[in-house]
């Protein structure tokens, strides 16, 4: 058409290159879509489009943006963008669903979660194993508990005070596990209790178990176990805890102590009751209306169900059927178990549950959180994948200087490769932590690869490409594995306690190292004189000044 002028697309009257004066604030969570972010801006989806194809950035209505290009593409509109996580988003959406109806929504006293811990082999399986009326102890390998148990117990002793009262058992591999769950953020423990054997006395591990309560803030129960032994003796135990400042509440001090016995069921409703009692004191309170959320104990690969998460639930409900995000994997609760085995259909505050339906292996301690929409949940868990991808390359490629010269100081170092297979995660973690703390100046143990699940052809020709050794903890390969393994002379070492596996690398670290020779000085002698004899060779004629020289002594001229 003559005269027609086409109106501009980019940076004319309808998108200003300038950015706008910061007139508001908006709140986005993580990952956010451009769709999602432009109704916070008030603007078409095509708008913000066009300003981020200006900045360089080519997008779909439906991609997931990075937190600081939300805080950058909405400067130009004139908003401030605060990026905050989901767990947030969720937590403050029920805030202002209780200010806005507080009705149906009742606050009600829950369970509590106690931690067992102690130094090993002091009877903590046994004692829970006692107040559960199971033999879970008779099964574990070298009586070491290998990985975290989750066990819901009712008092139902009719004249206990506590009748009826439902407590939470977590029964962790030492306080690694613990530890490791902390440092992720979650909280799941609500009281401690330190078992410690009357016949052994305080021992370092249970020292250690003690610190890390007492660095995690909860408040902390003793139980002397084997009180029905001989040679048992309470108080010295009690003394040496005082000593480190647990002072028994019979000496005029706040800690909680109970003589029990696991193997003759004594003093086992004292120790309940008490837990109670300090619960009580914590006021611990749930939500159960709410949408549930909770934390990972363990999580695990079954050949017939998939991926098989053991959870717990803090608050809320969960009920089959719900979509969630955990960590950084989603999923629909397919079914649910309790801790018996049990098939559930719902599962309240303080529940511990097996769910299956999660499309990836979440970590030990990750958040758990039901979502309404399951594709907003998946978009999330794909965010939260692709910034941990990130994170994994920056921290790789990232070369420096001083990480040139520690290369340099560590190119005569031995390294010993390993791949790790476990059963479960919280093992798997511990295992490879473990190993590489191991390292010394002459040998350090790379861990290549740690997974759940059977040792698979992947991982034999990754092991045979990097000239590695396999370690499969309570796994086995399976037979097109081990035919390759074979072929490849790839090591396979199979394991179920955590102890001769230290050995074993141990060991291994040893048989790697260079011979050291060393000189015995045997004595000393000078040359007088030097005859040449044909087909023999030249002969010293020598005096012995020092020592003794014999037969077949080696010489250094």
């Amino acid at each position: 058409m003559k005269g027609f002028q086409p109106p501009p697309r980019y940076g004319g009257a309808m998108i200003s290159q300038e950015p706008l004066p910061i007139t508001r604030t908006i709140t986005v969570t993580e990952g956010i879509s451009v769709k999602d972010l432009a109704e916070k801006l008030d603007v078409r989806g095509k708008d913000l489009i066009a300003t981020l194809l200006m900045k360089g950035v080519f997008v779909t209505v439906n991609q997931s943006l990075d937190g600081e290009l939300v805080k950058d593409v909405a400067r130009q509109f004139g908003a401030d963008a605060k990026v905050i996580s989901v767990e947030e988003q969720l937590e403050n959406e029920v805030i202002e669903g209780f200010l806005e109806d507080t009705t149906g929504m009742v606050e009600m006293t829950r369970s509590p979660v106690v931690t067992v811990m102690g130094h090993v082999d002091h009877g903590k399986t046994s004692l829970l194993d006692a107040i559960r009326s199971t033999d879970v102890a008779a099964g574990e390998a070298g009586g070491i508990t290998q990985h975290i148990g989750a066990y819901k117990v009712k008092i139902t002793k009719p004249d206990s005070p506590a009748f009826g009262r439902e407590i939470v058992f977590l029964d962790t591999p030492g306080h690694e596990a613990f530890t490791r769950m902390r440092a992720r953020g979650a909280k799941i423990t609500d009281i401690v209790v330190v078992v410690v054997a009357a016949d052994d006395g305080v021992m370092p591990q249970t020292l250690e178990a003690i610190d890390h309560a007492k660095a995690a803030n909860v408040p902390i129960i003793v139980a002397v176990n084997k009180i029905d032994k001989p040679e048992a003796n309470p108080d010295r135990v009690k003394q040496q805890l005082a000593d480190r400042g647990l002072q028994p509440e019979a000496w005029g001090g706040t800690t909680v102590f109970v003589d029990v016995s696991a193997k003759k069921r004594t003093n086992l409703d004292l120790l309940e009751e008490m837990i109670c009692l300090v619960a009580d004191l914590a006021n611990l309170k749930a939500t159960p209306d709410r949408a549930a959320v909770g934390t990972v104990i363990e999580a695990k690969l079954d050949r017939g169900r998939g991926t098989v998460a053991s959870i717990l639930v803090q608050n809320g409900t969960l009920r089959t059927g719900d979509s969630c995000v955990v960590g950084n994997t989603f999923g629909k609760i397919r079914a649910m178990f309790n801790d018996r085995g049990l098939p559930i259909t719902e599962a309240g505050p303080s529940t511990p549950v097996e769910i299956l339906g999660l499309e990836g292996m979440p970590d030990a301690g990750d958040t758990f959180l039901v979502m309404a929409d399951r594709d907003k949940a998946k978009g999330i868990a794909r965010y939260r994948k692709m910034k941990e991808r990130e994170s994994q390359l920056a921290k790789s490629s990232r070369v420096s200087l001083e990480g040139l010269a520690e290369q340099i100081k560590h190119a005569g170092m031995k390294d010993l490769n390993i791949i790790v297979k476990g059963d479960v995660q919280g093992s798997v973690e511990v295992i490879a932590e473990d190993l590489q703390r191991m390292s010394t100046e002459k040998v350090r143990v790379r861990v290549l690869h740690s997974g759940v699940g059977a040792i698979t052809e992947s991982d034999v020709l990754l092991a045979s490409a990097s000239n590695a050794v396999i370690i499969g903890f309570n796994v086995r390969p399976d037979r097109k594995s081990q035919e390759v393994a074979e072929r490849e002379n790839v090591e396979i070492r199979l394991h179920s306690i955590i102890y001769e596996l230290r050995d074993e690398i141990t060991k291994a670290m040893y048989g790697l190292l260079e011979p050291v020779f060393k000189e015995n000085y045997a004595g000393k002698a000078e040359v007088i004189n030097v005859f040449k004899i044909t087909k023999v060779g030249q002969i010293a004629g020598c005096r012995v000044t020092d020592g003794v020289i014999t037969r077949t002594a080696q010489v250094r001229v």
